[in-house]
């Protein structure tokens, strides 16, 4: 199981975020720059509105505390697997190898700890590949018996604490009321190696598992955050003394530090959500009931069918959604709701209920071949933590006069079994049926469901049974008393419906051939609309273009964004223009190719940097490192009187300490080894450079040290992997800019004009207005580049110019080194086109130098109507200009 594009831009976005916090040491300076760099200063405005990006919340004192916007089925869990092993490369506070793992559900704690700890899962088969498979999983009860866990397990392998909220969150006057802060035996040998004695709560033991961990100060990984909010969760993340908290939600609240978010377009194109949901309103609820019976009986044979072709297993469950209590009524309901399915002859042990204080599915595996459960009744138990792709139909039980309240579990019925397109169009939509009088305010009920799991009023599409037709005794009873009343004014229970009324025989022999007619027609209009809606929204999804400025302004910073498009007088120009960009010939592999024409033995690809990197052997490289320059980096730990919490720049000296300890034990060999992992861990992915490869090389570098120096890698490992990584870089980054070099020459590396602008962008800064923009408003420039676009804006022969985007949102220059935005694209009357990289005086160095060989590169395999400029502001560099040099050149153009 690999990242997602979207998830693997939330990595990313995490890494950054991290290399801020290293830069500034405090998160509020790390939050505040890094949204800073992506959307500029925060300013309040006098009418309330702002610039920019609020300020880092410091909820959690001496703690870095984030969060990632994930909709419902953006895989938060694998996401977070991830995470930790990108914490463990970037973030040397606190100890990363000892996790907490927060969620809010009893059920979501048993899912979440057998999904990790079963070695055949895919999230912990991906934290195995990602540690080396030195990963350890406890729950709640085998850590208060200190099962498989001591004081050498702290640094040796990654730690997993898989809690819930109610074992830690707890008023501070009752700890003794949880185990997790009583006096434990089992931590003996923790008093003297692990436990800080400055860190223990008061009135608790030393050997209490909270002071373990706290001692630990650990990274806390909180799922559905949005329910750790009250006081007594901050105080209960507080009492954990934790160094980083990741938080993972789909409605992050308003005081969140989101540092990254994902796009619910992009669950769309991923086939990761069963959408559009749609929504189908009856007249009684004897309908409701008949068309889920026969809807699912209907999907499960098209699941059957596709099984045949697949091999991929699909059980099709309807959740049966009873109202909630209501006033004056012993409301029972869910028993003899089950009692009227079994009485329309379908088998007890297809029918579970799952509601406050009856939970039939415990222990139970819905995914399974073996698992007979088709239907399950509930209210709102199955509102958080509820994992199902199986469950497709939503049928609300609820009395006609009330509208349905289904934002509380429509998210359950979101996510797509096997995450992928579904060869039968219904397979891959949610339905909710429901019958209700008032179902304006029932559509605003699943528009606010939708929003809750991270998606839009766009995602559904509803439709309304045509109203039966009265007789005139009805009709009379209606307009003159507002319809037949409860006797006694009684109010009335969902599970008052006519089982005689309701058409449905599970025993009928049905097949996909004569399916349709054993169901009923309003099912046809149900389907027929379905298939019909699903296709149009499918189209709608193909057609749209991940736009990751608009969703930041508005999941985000909650903005409106605006839309600036191409001024009309230049739209001829913009249509012709295509821009090239750099393509690799490749050879289709003869293993696996039928080839009958001799030009289908080759394909052109984007090119990419890792695709020059084919043939790279790291093991034939120098490996003589220079660290004769690091400079000791060991910082002080400040106990905080004002906020009572420890804050830690470096990690924890007491978890270094050990480390240290339990690798200088070991025989010279077995040293190397440990601090081998140790570094290569926090080198990260260094695609397409195999780990192994990796493991050998820097064994190399640290073969003959000695036991100063492997104390003084384990104490600054930061600068040491530094060193190590950027020695690396620059043995690849020469080998690609020789294989670039090579591939122009013998013509396997050319240029295609197929880059299109946009006709619409959302930058979310923009500039002040200047002459020829491409579009109404252009994107932020600073005073340099203002000045020096508004003297060639004034020149006679510039048609327009574009603030060109960047971040995968505008064009750029793809070669030997990272992808190269540059900063202006000027377009001339006599139809040149001109790329021009503004630099700052200061700018002067490899990076740069780089980028201007890519663009000269450029310049002249694109051919003669295509210019690049590398332009500093007022320093003379070798085969680059400046502002005033740079206008006699373009005039000329």
């Amino acid at each position: 199981m690999e990242l997602k594009p979207y998830q693997h831009k939330v990595i990313k976005d995490l890494e950054s975020f991290l290399e801020y916090i290293r830069d500034k040491e405090q998160p509020s300076a790390a939050f505040n720059s890094y949204w800073e760099d992506k959307v500029g200063p925060y300013t309040p405005q006098i009418d309330g509105s702002f610039t920019g990006m609020r300020p880092y919340k410091d909820n959690i004192p001496g703690a870095t505390h984030i969060a990632i916007k994930v909709p419902t089925a953006g895989g938060k869990t694998f996401i977070a697997c991830n995470a930790l092993h990108s914490i463990n490369k970037h973030f040397n506070q606190g100890n990363p190898k000892a996790v907490i793992w927060l969620v809010p559900w009893s059920n979501l704690l048993q899912q979440t700890y057998n999904s990790l700890s079963n070695p055949s899962h895919p999230y912990r088969d991906k934290l195995n590949t990602l540690f080396n498979g030195r990963v350890e999983v406890y729950d709640k009860e085998s850590l208060l018996q200190g099962a498989n866990f001591n004081p050498s397990s702290v640094t040796e392998q990654l730690n997993i604490f898989v809690f819930n909220f109610s074992s830690l969150r707890i008023n501070s006057r009752k700890k003794d009321d949880r185990k997790v802060y009583q006096e434990n035996g089992a931590y003996e040998s923790f008093r003297e190696s692990v436990i800080d004695k400055n860190l223990v709560l008061p009135e608790t033991d030393e050997t209490a598992l909270i002071n373990v961990i706290r001692s630990l100060n650990p990274v806390v990984i909180v799922d559905e955050s949005h329910n750790a909010e009250s006081d007594l969760s901050v105080e209960m993340l507080n009492n954990l003394n934790p160094s980083l908290v990741l938080d993972l939600t789909a409605t992050p609240k308003s005081n969140s530090n989101i540092i990254s978010f994902v796009n619910a377009i992009e669950l769309k194109k991923e086939n990761m959500v069963k959408l559009p949901v749609v929504v189908y309103n009856h007249n009684r609820k004897e309908e409701v009931i008949s068309s889920a019976l026969h809807l699912q009986r209907k999907l499960e044979l098209h699941a059957q069918e596709e099984e045949q072709i697949t091999g991929k297993y699909i059980r099709p469950i309807i959740l049966f959604q009873a109202q909630s209590n209501i006033k004056g009524k012993n409301n029972t309901t869910f028993q003899k709701i089950k009692d009227n399915l079994v009485k329309l002859k379908i088998p007890e042990e297809q029918i579970r209920i799952k509601v406050s204080g009856i939970d039939e599915l415990k222990g139970e595996d819905l995914s399974s071949k073996n698992c007979p459960v088709r239907y399950i009744i509930t209210v709102n138990a199955l509102k958080e933590g509820w994992d199902c792709p199986n469950a497709y139909i939503l049928a609300s039980l609820a009395d006609k006069s009330s509208p349905v309240e289904v934002e509380q579990i429509l998210g359950r019925v979101l996510r797509q079994p096997y995450v992928t397109k579904h060869q039968n169009p219904l397979l891959n939509l949610s339905f909710v049926l429901t019958a209700s009088s008032k179902f304006n305010e029932t559509l605003e009920n699943i528009v606010e469901g939708l929003q809750e799991s991270g998606f839009s009023r766009d995602d559904y599409y509803a439709e309304e049974a045509p109203e039966e037709e009265l007789t005139d005794n009805e009709v009379l009873q209606k307009d003159l008393f507002g319809g037949e009343k409860p006797k006694d004014n009684e109010p009335v229970s969902d599970d008052d419906f006519s089982v005689q009324d309701i058409d449905f025989n599970p025993e009928d022999q049905v097949t996909l051939e004569d399916v349709t007619d054993h169901q009923p027609s309003i099912v046809t209009d149900i389907t027929d609309i379905a298939v019909q809606k699903g296709k149009a929204f499918e189209e709608v999804v193909n057609n749209t273009k991940v736009d990751d400025n608009t969703a930041l302004m508005t999941q985000v910073m909650g903005k409106k964004p605006a839309i600036y498009k191409i001024i009309d007088k230049y739209r001829d120009q913009w249509l012709a223009l295509q821009l090239p960009q750099f393509y690799l010939k490749q050879e289709h592999d003869a293993e696996v190719q039928n080839i009958l024409f001799e030009e289908a033995a080759s394909y052109e690809v984007l090119l990419q940097k890792e695709r020059l990197l084919s043939g790279f052997n790291l093991s034939a490289q120098d490996a003589n490192v220079k660290f004769e320059d690091i400079a000791a980096d060991i910082r002080t730990i400040d106990f905080n009187e004002e906020k009572k919490a420890v804050e830690v720049a470096k990690m924890r000296s007491r978890t270094k300490s050990i480390l240290l300890e339990n690798i200088l034990a070991k025989p010279k060999e077995s040293q190397i080894k440990d601090v081998t992992y140790h570094v290569v861990s926090k080198l990260g992915d260094m695609y397409p450079i195999p780990e192994q490869d990796l493991q050998s090389y820097v064994s190399r570098i640290f073969s003959s040290l000695e036991k100063q120096q492997i104390q003084d890698i384990i104490t600054n490992d930061f600068n040491y992997v530094r060193s190590i990584k950027n020695h690396i870089k620059s043995l690849t980054s020469t080998y690609s800019r020789e294989q670039f070099k090579h591939g122009l020459a013998t013509k396997s590396i050319f240029t295609k004009t197929q880059f299109s602008l946009p006709e619409q962008i959302t930058p979310i800064r923009t500039s002040t207005s200047i002459a020829k923009s491409l579009y109404e408003r252009e994107g932020h420039m600073n005073n340099y580049e203002q000045d020096m676009i508004t003297d060639i804006a004034a020149l006679d022969n510039i048609l327009f110019w574009h603030r060109n985007l960047d971040r995968g949102k505008g064009f750029y220059l793809n070669g030997f080194s990272s992808n190269h935005y540059p900063d202006f694209i000027v377009y001339t009357k006599t139809n040149n086109v001109i790329l021009i990289e503004t630099k700052g005086d200061d700018r002067d160095n490899d990076d740069s130098r780089d980028k201007n060989r890519l663009g000269k590169a450029w310049d002249k395999a694109a051919g003669d109507q295509f210019s690049y400029f590398m332009v500093f502001q007022t320093k003379e560099v070798e085969d680059c200009y400046t502002a005033k040099s740079i206008i006699e050149v373009v005039k000329n153009l």
